[in-house]
């Protein structure tokens, strides 16, 4: 086999691993963003290596030229064969050369817009994906897991907390600290993706408590005092048979299954009361639906698209409907009363993403929206201001923040 039929075999196996190899988890989303990175990190080495294989081609080529005795009938015609090798050579040298250049421009982008998304002075923060929202237990800082790390709101300013940019999904904070799925930042060790952990300083050390290694859960709330976990389960696995609602009360040692009677639609969120176990809320395309048996049975409380829940401190529920515009609204829990919050105007076809409340206050608010704008009051909605704009984070005057609360 001569050496160029080689080279187009390499080429060949090279291009023809398969797409699922590349890709970690197990839903489209990450599917398609891993394979995305991965690919031009890939293409760029694969394309580099060619070069290089080309090179030892090319000069192994002209090596031979040089050695034809070109006085004969058979030299020339071998010569003109090299020739033909040297010219398809250069063809294909071209055509890699601008794949290098391209899959290597790609790649570098590519990684340098997640650098410039965690590189901060206090103001200059970005967020790729925003992946839940909470206040920690003292109600002074706002975090938000931005697909690649954790971001923390403080005093008016953002910053990046130090440690793994691990890429959390279902993040939901509790009172001392927080509860998380999703999959390992790439330089870890850790394996893809998480199943269930917990971290109680905020990302430093983690704590794996189930599924590790088997299931990434994106639907997930966690009781903000009792600690009650409850899933959304993907896919069966080791510790859960089937598909759907599943919840524990002892740290995940043992999972029971939900029947979910009365949910209608496709969930979008969940939200679990923060000290009573039995209570869970979940939000679809279809309305809000809540329980009060452990997820057995729902019942609906507006039949409004909802996009997002949660539950303040006094235990009734903040919702993100979408009827002729985004609304903001809080249900009393008892009397099932609903009384909208107003909100600043949203853009098209954007929604409230995520909705958090303060342990400490509830009129100090926090949302976010689909195109990732952020929202804060400290007056229950009576004032908000803007502390991201489409990913983009903006600081703010601690002082102001502190004279709006005491001019209540």
């Amino acid at each position: 086999m001569n050496p160029l039929n080689k080279l187009f075999l390499v080429i060949l196996a090279l291009f023809s691993v398969p797409l699922s190899t590349l890709a970690h988890g197990t839903e489209e989303e990450h599917q398609k963003e891993s394979v995305y990175a991965n690919l031009m990190d890939y293409g760029f080495y694969v394309s580099v290596i060619l070069l290089i294989i080309l090179i030892a081609l090319w000069t192994l080529n002209n090596k031979k030229m040089k050695k034809i005795n070109v006085k004969n009938l058979e030299g020339r015609n071998k010569r003109d064969r090299h020739l033909k090798y040297k010219k398809i050579l250069q063809i294909i040298a071209m055509l890699i050369g601008l794949l290098t250049v391209l899959t290597g421009f790609l790649a570098f982008s590519n990684n340098d817009s997640d650098q410039t998304s965690i590189s901060n002075n206090g103001n200059d923060i970005s967020f790729n994906h925003i992946h839940g929202l909470g206040f920690d237990s003292k109600g002074e800082e706002i975090y938000i897991p931005a697909h690649d790390g954790l971001r923390r709101f403080k005093d008016g300013k953002w910053s990046v907390l130090e440690g793994d940019r691990h890429d959390y999904m279902g993040f939901t904070m509790v009172d001392d600290g927080f509860y998380s799925s999703g999959h390992p930042a790439p330089d870890s060790d850790m394996e893809n993706p998480f199943g269930i952990l917990k971290s109680n300083n905020m990302g430093k050390n983690l704590d794996i408590l189930d599924l590790y290694g088997e299931i990434d859960f994106h639907g997930m709330g966690v009781g903000y005092y009792s600690h009650t976990i409850y899933v959304i389960n993907p896919q069966p696995n080791s510790r859960m048979d089937d598909t759907g609602l599943y919840y524990t009360l002892d740290n995940t040692k043992t999972w029971k299954k939900s029947m979910m009677n009365g949910v209608e639609g496709e969930a979008a969120a969940i939200a679990v009361h923060p000290e009573k176990d039995n209570i869970v809320t979940i939000s679809t395309n279809q309305g809000l639906y809540v329980s009060t048996d452990f997820g057995n049975n729902f019942e609906i409380i507006t039949e409004t698209p909802t996009t997002s829940v949660a539950f303040n401190e006094e235990g009734n529920i903040l919702a993100g409907l979408i009827s002729e515009k985004p609304v903001l609204v809080e249900i009393n829990y008892s009397t099932r009363e609903l009384k909208e919050i107003v909100i600043p105007e949203l853009g098209k076809d954007d929604a409230i993403g995520y909705i958090a409340s303060s342990p400490k206050d509830t009129q100090d608010l926090v949302f976010t929206t689909f195109l990732k704008d952020i929202f804060i009051t400290t007056n229950g909605g009576e004032h908000w201001k803007k502390i991201a704009d489409k990913g983009n984070g903006s600081s703010l005057d601690a002082k102001n923040i502190s004279n709006e609360k005491q001019d209540q």
